[in-house]
């Protein structure tokens, strides 16, 4: 490990990290990570359970050491310098901070207590972050009575109590309903507003779309791609036809039917009779004959439509694999915010 460089005057980013390596036994969960973020922008790190996402927060956060390379958060060495990383960032990890036996405001209070802020400070700033989560009104009520959402929330409040310069976000909305979901979106994109740092890692390919300025693809414990979402899908290329089988009987004639459109085999959820396939960059003049095909052989269809790469289809190409989510359920969940020319 080189030494620190004198975080008074760093104007590097804010996230650095080179040729990181980390093996458990004879697991090699880190396989030479390099990752950058730049001050005020967020870091998407996405891919897989096992891929050696967590690994990375966890070294960054001080929590592991690495076996070998450099790790700087704010010029601040995470092996050199533990304490001075860890004066200026905020971890919201997938198990929570909460003591649940306290109240929503005893746990935010102890936190400045750990942090060393005076008392009226420490009271001001719980009352500040409980106002902004919508938590004031269970402010005083035991944690262990929080909804699944409020306890993620409360969660996120804590690792804001010391107003950290660099926040480290571990699949913050896992296992939370669609609006808890948008709800933490907003906050997250709000402490960006403000000029927070944020390394946010997830399996929800959507969730990288709407909120990561750059994304970095990990898989197996190595970096296979890097880049903004619009530079990782023009990687991808081409539009995709995607559309529902009426009769399912009929949904492996169809996929057959299309395959001649493009080199790539089509994706075919079974469980809701649909057939998604990348046809390049002639999505228009593909649509009218996938319209043409599947007239000719009487197969009826719902929600056709051409619409450009998502990060699903980048991961599926970089990878080869999806994440822990089947596919069948992430092509159920664009349905009906396809875009582009219907049929």
């Amino acid at each position: 490990m080189s030494a620190t460089p004198g975080a008074a005057t760093w104007d590097g980013p804010a996230i650095l990290v080179e040729d990181v390596h980390k093996a458990f036994g004879e697991v090699q969960a880190l396989c030479g990570v390099d990752l950058v973020a730049e001050r005020g922008q967020v870091l998407g790190l996405l891919g897989p359970n096992g891929a050696g996402k967590t690994t990375a927060v966890k070294i960054l956060t001080t929590l592991i050491e690495p076996d070998r390379g450099r790790a700087l958060v704010e010029g601040r060495d995470v092996v050199c310098s533990p304490a001075a990383v860890r004066e200026i960032i905020g971890l919201a990890g997938q198990s929570t901070a909460i003591q649940e036996e306290l109240t929503g405001r005893e746990n935010l209070e102890i936190m400045g207590r750990l942090y060393h802020l005076d008392p009226a400070t420490r009271r001001r700033r719980s009352s500040e972050l409980l106002e902004r989560f919508e938590l004031a009104d269970a402010a005083d009520r035991p944690a262990k009575g929080y909804s699944g959402g409020m306890q993620r929330r409360l969660d996120l409040a804590l690792s804001l109590v010391s107003r950290p310069a660099v926040l480290f976000l571990d699949e913050p909305t896992s296992g939370l309903d669609p609006r808890s979901r948008l709800g933490m979106w907003e906050v997250i994109q709000e402490l960006v507003s403000m000029g927070t740092t944020l390394l946010l890692t997830t399996q929800y390919l959507e969730e990288a779309d709407e909120l990561a300025d750059e994304i970095v693809v990990v898989d197996r414990g190595r970096v296979i791609a890097a880049g903004t979402v619009q530079e990782l899908k023009n990687r991808v290329g081409g539009d995709v036809i995607e559309f529902e089988v009426v009769d399912r009987q009929h949904l492996t004639q169809a996929a057959e039917a299309v395959s001649v459109l493009s080199e790539l085999r089509p994706t075919v959820d079974a469980e809701a009779a649909r057939v998604a396939i990348r046809v390049g960059a002639s999505g228009s003049a593909s649509l009218v004959e996938t319209v043409r095909r599947l007239d000719a052989l009487g197969i009826r269809t719902e929600d056709l439509a051409v619409r450009r790469p998502s990060l699903d289809d980048v991961f599926l190409a970089l990878t080869g694999h999806g994440t822990e989510e089947d596919n069948g359920a992430k092509l159920r969940s664009r349905r009906g915010r396809s875009a582009g020319h219907r049929a």
